[in-house]
């Protein structure tokens, strides 16, 4: 007879119901989202055309930073997360550290793009309260969450698909714009844009050097593949495929579309407080393009919280998963569809209080909070590329392995200098480098809750 917490042999492992196209979109869904349609503006403002080479070279650091982690997570296809690499190669404590700081980073993210849906939806209906749409969107994304891994799947995909139709549309109407020099209010669509108001580089090296801490953070999210793999159909094959266009997609969404807008329209008329897409196309006549990009971003703030809970649920999984105590025993268990239901309620239920919480905070509070949630994304890619590392030096070359990270270990240093690099553009201005130390706090705060976990488990 089984006892209360046991569970069938088939039911203990995640269930693998993410078809091929799921974690093509699902790739795709993380790599785009808010801050390409709203950001954007602001690192513009900064570097003008030369945005594109932050794009670029983030991109292939991002790319790298992914091929690592493909070939960590093919190496052992019964992970339920990454972080169970930076446990077995990096230490308990850093795997602690890197596994609850994910969580919780999620979980800011979500509590942020659930107050915006709110605010989205105030364009077309300015009496409703903020917080009622956000509630709505919670509670139907954790009942999709809660049926299986392929509702997830084809949410996200069908989010996807409606961010990917606005930004080919774009750059649709700007490759006719640029072939026709379509005249507007400020002279006419072409290449010239891009060079014609104070150069490729009108703020120098400097305007670049501040934009690339905004362009990083427009990539959060991307690694969210290696939180797919053990529930994907077949990984052996998927996951390669997914990683390997990476590149494309990030040249043709990301440095497509703003070479298109910049062409369209010159970089210096661009606000920093507004998008550049509705600025764009509301400039050119087009009345219906705020209510457009406001759908746009809408459906791309829903497709941030549905990984939200994705990731949330999994992670809480994932690091209780085979413990002793209560909350473990039922954190670390799946419904009988294979889904970790109570760790996918857990997660609700505090992302749910903080979107209370957040209508009380004052809104540099609350600015902070989720400026270190992002800031805590480099430790996490930064533990993922020394996991890698310490896997490379105990496997050895390997040499009969199809999905190698290309030019390891070099790549890894190179990732690891590019990662320090935005740690010292972050000390530049006031408010990262308080982002920054904050989240070198709560870091170690979460050691050496770590260490006091230990000491008092062995006195036992």
């Amino acid at each position: 007879m089984m006892k209360e917490n046991q569970q069938p042999a088939e039911k203990t492992q995640l269930s693998r119901g993410l078809k091929s196209r799921h974690v093509q979109l699902i790739a795709i869904g993380g790599t785009i989202g808010t801050g390409l349609f709203l950001g954007a503006g602001q690192s513009i403002h900064l570097a003008g055309p030369s945005i594109l080479i932050a794009y670029l070279v983030t991109g292939l650091v991002c790319f790298l930073l992914m091929r690592a982690l493909g070939e960590l997570l093919l190496s052992d296809l019964n992970t339920h997360s990454y972080i169970d690499f930076i446990k077995q190669y990096l230490g308990d404590r850093t795997g602690f550290v890197a596994g609850w700081t994910y969580w919780v980073c999620w979980v800011t993210i979500a509590m942020a793009e659930i107050t915006a849906v709110g605010e989205y939806m105030q364009f077309w209906f300015p009496k409703l309260p903020q917080w009622i749409p956000g509630f709505v969107i919670l509670i139907l994304l954790l009942g999709l969450n809660s049926v299986n891994v392929s509702a997830f799947g084809e949410t996200e995909f069908w989010f996807a698909i409606i961010k990917i139709a606005a930004i080919v549309a774009l750059i649709a109407v700007g490759i006719g714009m640029v072939i026709f020099r379509v005249k507007t209010p400020v002279g006419h669509a072409g290449l010239g844009n891009l060079v014609n108001y104070g150069g490729f580089m009108p703020h120098g090296l400097k305007g670049l050097i501040l934009s690339f801490q905004m362009v990083l953070f427009s990539f959060i999210g991307i690694e969210m593949v290696g939180m797919t793999a053990s529930e994907t159909e077949d990984p052996k094959t998927v996951i390669p495929k997914a990683i390997d266009n990476i590149p494309l997609r990030i040249i043709l969404f990301y440095v497509g579309s703003l070479f298109f807008l910049m062409c369209m329209y010159p970089w210096r008329y661009f606000s920093a407080a507004h998008s550049p897409f509705v600025q764009v196309f509301t400039n050119l006549g087009i009345t219906a393009a705020a209510a457009i990009i406001n759908f746009v971003v809408l459906t791309a703030a829903a497709s941030s919280c549905n990984s939200a809970l994705f990731s949330t649920g999994r992670m809480l999984f994932s690091l209780t998963y085979g413990g002793q105590g209560k909350f473990a025993k039922k954190m670390g268990r799946l419904s009988t569809r294979q889904v970790p239901t109570h760790a996918l309620r857990f997660s609700t239920l505090v992302i749910g209080f903080a979107v209370l919480l957040n209508l009380f905070m004052p809104g540099k509070v609350f600015s902070l909070i989720a400026s270190i949630s992002t800031t805590c994304f480099i430790f996490i890619w930064g533990a993922i590329v020394l996991a890698h590392l310490a896997y490379r030096k105990q496997a050895g070359r390997q040499p009969k392995k199809r999905f190698k990270m290309p030019l390891a270990p070099y790549s890894d240093y190179f990732i690891l200098i590019f990662l320090a690099f935005i740690a010292v553009v972050l000390c530049l201005k006031t408010e990262t480098l308080i982002a920054l130390i904050a989240s070198l706090i709560w870091l170690v705060l979460l050691y050496v809750i770590k260490v006091v976990q230990e000491r008092l488990a062995t006195t036992k």
